[in-house]
């Protein structure tokens, strides 16, 4: 090898980085046998930033654009300065380029059910599964804490980690959310708001920010699932009674040979007897029937008596009693009470007349 071809090799005039994986968070330029040339040019292209790493310290940071590496800062790697360390350069420096656009369509989801207390169906449990972007907000601090030397990072060595925090988060959100499980369809925007804004801390200490986060489906167990479905289904029947008869009717049809038939035929009856007491005592439509009101108590009646041309009272009926005892009221006074029609003699009102009952009447001819 000449020493042109030797030159050529040692130093290198641009730097830059096409990325054509979509999942490569972080790669570093490789520039194994071959020193960094003073005044090479940098390119960063936009959705990019380059992290100069010199002597194994965070040297600069360098946003999109076209830069020369040729200020006192960073440094002359080139072996033909260092004769007498065998063409080996001491000082080491690197550069790694981070991706800063969106990583999208990322999944997260419970890996093991939620333990929630709602508010209708009391202790219950929630899964739920959704995706989420990721964006680098801080390349020195993500190179710092995550990457390391990673020559090459990509989003699967930290997706789980993000899923768990996610999760975590979301837990906590949704049990001191107080949503009910049958309105947190119509609240996931919101929720997912809310957990997007609680893991931001965390994921700042890492460099990263989660711009977005969706949540598709929160779900319940299937036997609660099911039994929902049995609730949903007996409040849109309506008929009980009706109900029954197409329930019964299904089954008639449903049996085809002739065990089918003789069990369809005991399943008919036994559902008719049913839906008819059902009917009876729930009404037809479902509703228990009020109990009928006791009737009024009888209004008691006040009279009047005639004695003399005058009129008396009123009285009571247990005062007349009282007073046919005495021999006060005979069966002969004339009584008057609201709603009788005129006067008449006390033994010919029914109401009147078992007060005479008790003593004999006068024997006849006295």
């Amino acid at each position: 090898m000449g020493i042109l071809d030797f030159l050529t090799g040692e130093f290198i005039d641009v730097i830059h980085w096409t990325d054509d994986t979509r999942d490569t968070m972080v790669w570093r330029f490789e520039r194994e046998g071959h020193e960094i040339k003073y005044g090479a040019k940098l390119t960063v292209r936009t959705g990019q930033a380059a992290v100069f790493v010199h002597e194994g310290q965070l040297a600069d940071v360098f946003t999109p654009g076209l830069y020369m590496l040729e200020t006192n800062n960073l440094p002359i790697m080139t072996t033909l300065k260092y004769w007498d360390h065998g063409f080996k350069s001491p000082f080491k420096s690197e550069i790694y380029y981070v991706n800063t656009t969106r990583f999208s369509d990322l999944k997260w989801g419970t890996k093991n059910p939620i333990m929630i207390r709602d508010p209708e169906f009391g202790p219950t449990r929630l899964r739920a599964y959704g995706t989420y972007t990721v964006k680098v907000t801080d390349p020195a601090k993500f190179l710092t804490e995550i990457v390391g030397t990673d020559g090459e990072f990509t989003m699967d060595e930290i997706s789980y980690q993000l899923r768990n925090i996610i999760v975590q988060e979301f837990s906590r959100v949704i049990a001191q959310s107080g949503i009910p499980v049958l309105d947190m369809a119509a609240n996931t925007a919101d929720l997912g708001k809310l957990v997007a804004t609680a893991i931001a801390p965390t994921l700042e200490e890492y460099g990263i920010s989660v711009p977005e986060l969706y949540i598709e489906n929160i779900s319940l167990p299937p036997a609660v699932e099911e039994a929902l479905d049995t609730r949903t289904s007996r409040g849109i029947t309506g008929d009980l009674s009706a109900h029954m008869q197409y329930a019964t009717a299904e089954a008639m049809r449903a049996g085809g040979d002739a065990g089918g038939a003789m069990g369809a035929g005991l399943g008919v009856g036994m559902g008719m007897a049913m839906a008819t007491q059902m009917a009876q005592q729930t009404g037809p439509w479902g509703a228990r029937p009020a109990a009928a009101a006791p009737p009024p108590p009888p209004v008691e009646h006040v009279w009047h008596i005639a004695d003399e041309g005058k009129t008396k009272g009123p009285y009571s009926k247990a005062k007349l009693g009282r007073m046919a005892a005495d021999g006060d009221l005979n069966r002969d006074t004339y009584v008057w009470t609201q709603g009788q029609d005129g006067w008449q003699r006390a033994e010919d009102v029914r109401e009147l007349a078992q007060l005479f009952t008790v003593m004999p009447p006068p024997p006849p001819g006295a």
